[in-house]
């Protein structure tokens, strides 16, 4: 593969062209946003109060790294336990207990793209009704429980089987989402099931990683088998791996440079005339990667090796924060980045709202995407460097978890209480956030 394309499908390359894009920002050079370092502080010390209201004075250490583990708990449930206890019962070993677990992440966080503002789930047996993130999450668990990612032959139903997803269909979506288009609608549900069906499709034509069957769980025995050591896995070998599913499996619309697919990486105005400017000639030198929805998927399985198999992460520090609306609100809600007024102006014209709304792939959102992804780390590092957690080293999934993410759920609530949505208004297509 040309490395140029292959330097912007890793995470060395989101970070470093997300830093660049702040130096921008730094010299007035973004064509959308204002940013204003002095109001940065602000954001830390907003942050820095949530984290310590929910896990202080001594509870740091409690912090889980970012991932979709928690999402499965909303309610007072603790359905992932639930499970393992089902498991345990049926004599499953913790090897076939973390390969069940990460069944059920990897179908679950591809479906975790923004329900929007209406949609909601009421789980059946506890009447538990929950929208958003945590809906998508029991949503996409009582699917699983009832056998829809399992072929009819399947030995049981809460397993994942690539023919299962490679079937799938809008009706088994409907039902399982309890979706209706007029009471209870969810954004782009008939992207999720292509993105699923093309799942399966890339999940079969990998069997020396996930078997014949195409069990997104075989991941597990795979990086085991390509480690050292039982005991350490490389976090860039888990990467490498689901770029090599994942990437397919995006929808064709996606940025492609030479034909080959670059996933979730967009062109972007600011860098291209960076380079222009400081005459780079590289082929991809504006295009700005994120990989948000596959960096979410690698937080989330990184768990379950973690908690049944003992599993340390080498090089975990390269996953980087996540350019998503919730992050992303934080840092507009509370002034670090301001919308320049031509394009608030723009977005106001096309959103029908109060708020500006702009395409998920425009040239805006890209810019805001690429200063969030940047914004985290400095956020990061002030507060690892702060008086207030001397002694306390949190990580950047731990800080995302307890955070930043959470930050940008509770400013939405406060100042948007009727829909709780983000600050700018993004017009995803069910695929990207």
């Amino acid at each position: 593969m040309d490395p140029e394309i292959q330097y912007v499908l890793g995470l060395k390359a989101v970070r470093e062209r997300a830093h660049r894009v702040l130096q921008l920002a730094e010299e007035n050079r973004l064509n959308h946003f204002e940013y204003h370092p002095n109001r940065l502080q602000d954001a830390v010390q907003y942050v820095i109060n949530i984290i310590k209201r929910d896990f202080g004075p001594d509870k740091y250490q409690l912090i889980p790294p970012h991932g979709r583990w928690q999402h499965f708990e909303v309610g007072g449930v603790n359905r992932p336990e639930n499970l393992l206890q089902q498991w345990k019962g049926k004599g499953a070993d913790a090897l076939e207990q973390t390969r069940s677990l990460v069944d059920l992440f990897f179908v679950s966080v591809l479906l975790d793209a923004g329900a929007g503002d209406k949609w909601r789930f009421t789980e059946p047996g506890t009447n538990i009704v929950v929208g958003r993130s945590e809906g998508t999450a029991v949503a996409s668990y009582n699917m699983f429980m009832n056998g829809d990612f399992a072929t009819s032959d399947s030995e049981r139903k809460d397993i994942v089987l690539g023919q299962a997803l490679k079937d799938f269909d809008a009706a088994t979506l409907q039902r399982g989402f309890q979706i209706d288009e007029k009471t209870n609608p969810l954004v782009g549900a008939s992207s999720r099931v292509e993105l699923l069906r093309a799942l399966g499709r890339s999940l079969l034509n990998l069997p020396e990683i996930f078997g014949p069957a195409g069990r997104p769980g075989n991941l597990v025995d795979y990086l085991l088998s390509q480690s050292p050591t039982p005991t350490e896995i490389n976090y860039e070998s888990l990467w490498t791996t689901l770029q090599t599913v994942l990437l397919p499996v995006w929808p064709s619309t996606r940025t492609h440079i030479d034909g080959h697919p670059l996933g979730d990486a967009w062109p972007l105005q600011a860098l291209a005339d960076d380079a222009e400017r400081t005459d780079q000639r590289s082929k991809c030198a504006h295009i700005q990667p994120f990989h948000k929805l596959t960096q979410w998927l690698a937080y989330s399985l990184t768990v379950p090796f973690e908690r049944l198999l003992a599993v340390k992460w080498a090089n975990m520090g390269l996953g980087t924060g996540l350019p998503e609306y919730r992050n992303g609100g934080l840092f507009v809600d509370l002034g670090v980045l301001t919308l320049k007024p031509d394009a608030e102006e723009h977005g106001l014209q096309g959103s029908g709202a109060r708020l500006p709304a702009f395409e998920a792939t425009s040239d805006v959102i890209v810019e805001w995407r690429a200063m969030t992804v940047a914004l985290l780390d400095k956020l990061h590092a002030r507060i690892v460097d702060s008086e207030e957690f001397a002694g306390v080293r949190l990580s950047l999934a731990q800080v995302l978890e307890a955070g930043s993410w959470k930050a940008g759920r509770e400013l939405a609530a406060e100042k948007r209480p009727e829909t709780r949505s983000s600050p700018i208004l993004i017009l995803g297509d069910g695929t990207l956030f």
